[in-house]
């Protein structure tokens, strides 16, 4: 069976407290703008309630062709997972495993997880004094180091941090309050995918122009 692919491009994560209207309604509003990929978190929740928060978040990416994936080994009824570093290892078996790293030596404890976190990259309101912030350099030695594709994560907010984060290698950015705190969900959504849409259009190889077949006579 074919593994899904990795997620890209902008990733948002769930924090209820955080948001400013109805959790689900936020969302839908980031999918209006453009996320495809959201990891749902709440994980002080019953697991009833979490299942129940899965099956309307779901429901807001189907018609996008979203994904949701669910922070810890529980998939919720669904085939996506994402991991602490601290464990569990071996990850379990569904069909898209990511972890959370942050140093050399977390990554190295990688086996068949088919994405990470790296953070944080900035300074982070939703962790205050988690760090220290990896920046744009660091990023970019670890992404050197990972062996499958790599989210950014921490205090991205602006479309000029996207870019950073891009043109050290990462494959993506995973945003939280950006999005989560947005009286406009959908607007901030639509800026940050919208530059990191534009800078996969200048990466892509273009094609070669292909040559006039002389024609005899000519």
């Amino acid at each position: 069976m074919t593994r899904p692919a990795a997620p890209a491009g902008v990733v948002l994560l769930t924090d209820r407290r955080a948001a400013q209207t109805d959790l689900v309604e936020v969302v839908a509003g980031a999918v209006r703008g453009g996320v495809r990929w959201v990891v749902l978190r709440e994980k002080d929740l019953p697991r009833a309630d979490r299942a129940a928060l899965a099956v309307d978040l779901r429901a807001a990416l189907a018609g996008a062709g979203g994904t949701l994936i669910v922070a810890g080994p529980d998939p919720l009824d669904g085939d996506a997972v994402h991991l602490p570093a601290a464990g569990p290892y071996p990850p379990p078996a569904v069909g898209l495993v990511g972890r959370s790293c942050h140093d050399a030596a977390e990554l190295a404890r990688l086996g068949t997880e088919d994405y990470v976190t790296l953070s944080p990259v900035w300074p982070t309101r939703s962790k205050p004094g988690y760090g220290p912030p990896l920046c744009p350099d660091g990023l970019r030695r670890l992404v050197r180091l990972s062996p499958v594709p790599v989210l950014a994560l921490g205090g991205i907010e602006t479309p000029e941090q996207v870019t950073a984060c891009v043109e050290a290698g990462a494959a993506g950015v995973a945003v939280l309050g950006a999005i989560m705190r947005a009286a406009d969900p959908t607007a901030v959504a639509a800026a940050l995918t919208g530059v990191f849409d534009q800078l996969t259009a200048l990466a892509a190889p273009r094609p070669t122009p292909r040559t006039p077949i002389p024609q005899e006579g000519t």
